[in-house]
């Protein structure tokens, strides 16, 4: 049942990135071919998403930018605090 309750997805690949897919599974990278186009899809997804959030924050801060007020003290807020690291 797990088999037939999930989509197929059918592609062309060239020759190189064949190779370069069997060898990570000979190497124990990943467990079959299909493990890693689910895994390369999954990451590229999460790139996908973590771009729209960044852009999404980018425009909030267009339409409503920071004011004098909130920015005060942030550089020596920040100095402060790498000054306390132990490093």
């Amino acid at each position: 049942c797990y088999a037939l309750c999930m989509a197929q997805f059918v592609t062309r690949l060239d020759d190189r990135l064949v190779e370069e897919v069997d060898a990570m599974v000979a190497d124990g990278a990943v467990a079959n071919r299909s493990e890693a186009v689910r895994l390369g899809l999954e990451r590229l997804i999460d790139q996908h998403r973590r771009f729209q959030t960044g852009q999404e924050i980018a425009e909030g801060y267009r339409r409503r930018p920071q004011t004098d007020e909130e920015l005060a003290g942030l550089d020596q807020a920040t100095h402060a605090l790498v000054e306390e690291e132990p490093w």
